[in-house]
């Protein structure tokens, strides 16, 4: 029998638990676009787990806003996705539209690193998924380690990638793909 995706010929995207669980979302479409998998994105989620509850979350680098809302489907407060891209925010609103999230969803068309050095009140959480090959996954670090802009940031970057790192900081493997937790300092 056919999926849906063999059908449309697009990949589905999907939110995987909490109050939304189960519900479609519109995947961005091109050559460019690298979405964070499943998998990735449920170990991402469980390694969370009640950090989550009734945070505020930065989504950076948003692409479809998937990882922002999977988040707020799962108890987070409130998110803001920070995405410059003017096709990926068209995909970014629909999707907060289809969930009817506009309350709890920021939707912000900026360049992250502009809108952050704006920021004057840190959220709990940010969670980020920079385009590879580009250096914002080390510029990301290196600002989050002068003015830290959350309790804690979350960073998917390739594994083999050299970030510029503390000590003790934990980095997470799923196959290519690294997730990196980085504390603010109390």
């Amino acid at each position: 029998m056919p999926t849906a995706a063999m059908l449309f010929g697009e990949d589905l995207l999907r939110i995987i638990a909490g109050q939304w669980k189960g519900h479609s979302l519109r995947p961005l479409k091109g050559r460019d676009v690298r979405p964070t998998t499943d998998r990735v994105r449920e170990a991402w989620m469980s390694a969370l787990g009640p950090r989550l509850h009734d945070a505020s979350v930065l989504d950076l680098f948003s692409g479809s806003g998937a990882l922002g809302l999977e988040a707020l489907s799962r108890g987070a407060r409130s998110v803001t996705c920070v995405e410059q891209a003017r096709k990926s925010l068209d995909v970014i609103r629909a999707n907060v539209d289809q969930l009817r999230a506009r309350d709890e969803c920021v939707v912000v068309g900026d360049d992250v690193f502009r809108f952050l050095s704006r920021l004057t009140v840190p959220a709990d959480l940010a969670l980020a998924d920079p385009p590879y090959s580009t250096g914002a996954a080390s510029r990301l670090v290196e600002l989050f380690r002068e003015q830290p802009f959350a309790k804690e940031l979350w960073l998917e970057h390739p594994f083999r990638e050299e970030l510029p790192l503390p000590p003790g900081v934990k980095t997470r493997r799923y196959g290519d793909t690294a997730i990196t937790t980085l504390l603010r300092d109390p």
